[in-house]
C-alpha cells in the first residue's frame, strides 16, 4: 500500500513527533498570542505534571489487560475461537468489528481487541502483522460515539466547569449529545463503513507476519506463566514459596475486589469509568492466574514494553500547559468562532477539534482549552435563547469536537502506544509501520462524518 510506505519512510519516532510539537506549540504561542518566553516555560513545566494520574491509568490498563490475556482461559477460549477463524481476511474482520463493539463500552476495552488480535496471529497464518495493528487501533476510535464519550459525560456532569461559570445554565443529558440521531449515525459509521474500508485495503502480496518480527527474546515467551513460576521455586519447600503459591490468600482479596465491584455498580448504577475498569481488570486477573506468583509473573512480562508512555505521556502533557498557560488554545478558538455563523459554527468545531488535538490529544483536555471560547461563541451568535435551544446547541457543538479529535487520533502516534505494548511484545515493530494504513480511512471518515456534522440534524 502506497501510503503505509510514505509514512514508514517520513514518519519520525513518536517521541521524536512529541518533541517537534513541543517545539512548535511554544513558538506559535510567543508569535500568536505575544506569550513571554518565561511564561511559555513555566506553562510546559507545570504541564508535564498534569497527566500524571492519566499516564499512570494508562500503564495500569495495560498491563492488567495483557495480564488477563496470559491466563489459561482466555488462551483457551481463543484457541476455539481460532479454530472457526481460519483465514487472515477472516482475522481482520473480527477484530476490527469485535474491537468497534468493544470500544463502544469504554475507549479502554481497546487493548482487549490488541490481545484478541495478537493471539489470533499466533495461530492462524498468512496475517499481515502490522495491518492488523492498525485494525486494532483503528477499531478503537468508536469510543468517541459509546458510553465512555469524555465530552458528553463531562456535560452531563453535575456541578461541571462551565455550569459554575455560569456558560450553562444547567446539566446537558446524554440523551441531546450520545442519544442523538447524529451520533447514532456516527457509530454505525465507525461500525459499518470503517471495517469495511480497512477489509478492502488488507494487504494481499508481501504479507510480514508475527513470527517474521520476532526479536531474540522469543524464547522467554516460549514457555507458559504457570511453568515460569513453577521455575521460581526452591529446590526444597520452603515457607515462601507456599505464601507465593497459596490460592486460599489471593482468593481473598479477589473476594474482597468482587464485593467493592458489586458495591460499586449497586450505589452509581453503570458508571464505567477509567478507574473501575482497572480495578475490574486488577481482580479478573487475580482470578485467573489463581496464585500470587503467576500474577507477579504475568504482569512482569505485561509491563514489558510500555517505556514509551512513561516517557512520552508527560511530554504531551507539557504541550497541554502551554496552551493553556499562554491562552493559545483560547486564542485559536476566539479566532475561528469570529470567522463563522452559528450555521457553520459545528463544522468550524469539528475541524478546530480535529486541529488542536495534534497539540492536546486528550478529548477532555482539549474541550477544558476550546469548550469555553465555543460556548461563547453559540451565546453571542444565537442571541437570547431559551435554556433547552441552548443546551441543544451546545451539545452540537460539543459532539463536533468529539468528532474531530478522535479522527485526528489516526494520524498521530499518541494512543498508539497503548496498543504497540500489547501487540509489539518480543517484535521488531514501530508507529511507522503502521500508521501509513490510517491515511485512506481517515480521508473518507472526515468526509463523511464532517458532512453529517454540516448538514444532519442533532
Amino acid at each position: 500500500m502506497r501510503s503505509a510506505e510514505v509514512f514508514k519512510k517520513w514518519l519520525p519516532d513518536p517521541f521524536v513527533f512529541a518533541v517537534l510539537l513541543t517545539v512548535l506549540t511554544a513558538a506559535t504561542a510567543v508569535l500568536l498570542v505575544g506569550a513571554s518566553p518565561v511564561e511559555v516555560l513555566t506553562g510546559w513545566y507545570d504541564g508535564i505534571w498534569m497527566l500524571l494520574e492519566f499516564g499512570m491509568q494508562m500503564v495500569l490498563i495495560i498491563a492488567t489487560g495483557y495480564a488477563i490475556a496470559l491466563s489459561p482461559l482466555v488462551a483457551r477460549f481463543i484457541d476455539r475461537l481460532a479454530l472457526k477463524i481460519t483465514r487472515p481476511s477472516t482475522v481482520y474482520l473480527a477484530v476490527l468489528v469485535g474491537g468497534v463493539l468493544l470500544a463502544l463500552v469504554s475507549w479502554g476495552w481497546m487493548v482487549l481487541a490488541a490481545v484478541l488480535g495478537r493471539e489470533l496471529a499466533i495461530r492462524v497464518r498468512g496475517v499481515h502483522f502490522p495491518f492488523l495493528i492498525a485494525c486494532a487501533f483503528y477499531s478503537s476510535g468508536s469510543w468517541v460515539t459509546g458510553l465512555s464519550s469524555s465530552i458528553p459525560l463531562l456535560l452531563n456532569t453535575p456541578g461541571n466547569f462551565l455550569v459554575e461559570a455560569g456558560l450553562l445554565p444547567t446539566t446537558i443529558p446524554v440523551s441531546e449529545t450520545l442519544g442523538s440521531p447524529l451520533n447514532l449515525t456516527v457509530m454505525a459509521v465507525y461500525l459499518i463503513v470503517g471495517p469495511a474500508i480497512m477489509w478492502f485495503l488488507r494487504p494481499r502480496d508481501g504479507v510480514v507476519e508475527l513470527d517474521d518480527l520476532r526479536a531474540d527474546s522469543k524464547a522467554a515467551q516460549e514457555i507458559t506463566v504457570a511453568e515460569e513460576a513453577q521455575s521460581l521455586r526452591s529446590e526444597m519447600p520452603t515457607p515462601s514459596d507456599k505464601l507465593n503459591g497459596s490460592v486460599i490468600v489471593q482468593t481473598i482479596v479477589v473476594a474482597m475486589g468482587l464485593a467493592y465491584i458489586v458495591l460499586h455498580f449497586a450505589r452509581r448504577g453503570f458508571d464505567l469509568n477509567l478507574n473501575i475498569m482497572i480495578f475490574i481488570f486488577l481482580i479478573l486477573g487475580m482470578l485467573l492466574h489463581r496464585t500470587p506468583i503467576r500474577y507477579v509473573v504475568a504482569m512482569g512480562r505485561a509491563c514489558s514494553n510500555i517505556s514509551g508512555i512513561v516517557f512520552q505521556y508527560p511530554f504531551y502533557a507539557g504541550i497541554m500547559g502551554i496552551m493553556l498557560a499562554t491562552g493559545l488554545g483560547k486564542a485559536i478558538a476566539v479566532w475561528m468562532a469570529s470567522l463563522v455563523t452559528l450555521k457553520t459554527l459545528p463544522t468550524a468545531a469539528f475541524l478546530l477539534g480535529a486541529g488542536v488535538n495534534f497539540s492536546i490529544p486528550s478529548a477532555g483536555g482539549e474541550w477544558a482549552v476550546i469548550g469555553p471560547p465555543l460556548v461563547e461563541a453559540v451565546r453571542e451568535l444565537a442571541g437570547p435563547i431559551g435554556t433547552g435551544e441552548l443546551n441543544h446547541q451546545v451539545a452540537r457543538i460539543a459532539m463536533a469536537v468529539a468528532y474531530g479529535e478522535s479522527l485526528t487520533n489516526l494520524l498521530q502516534p499518541f494512543y498508539l502506544l497503548i496498543i504497540l505494548p500489547i501487540m509489539g511484545v518480543g517484535i521488531r515493530i514501530q508507529a511507522r509501520d503502521v500508521v501509513g494504513y490510517f491515511f485512506v480511512p481517515f480521508l473518507v471518515l472526515f468526509t463523511i462524518i464532517g458532512l453529517l456534522v454540516t448538514f444532519l440534524p442533532l
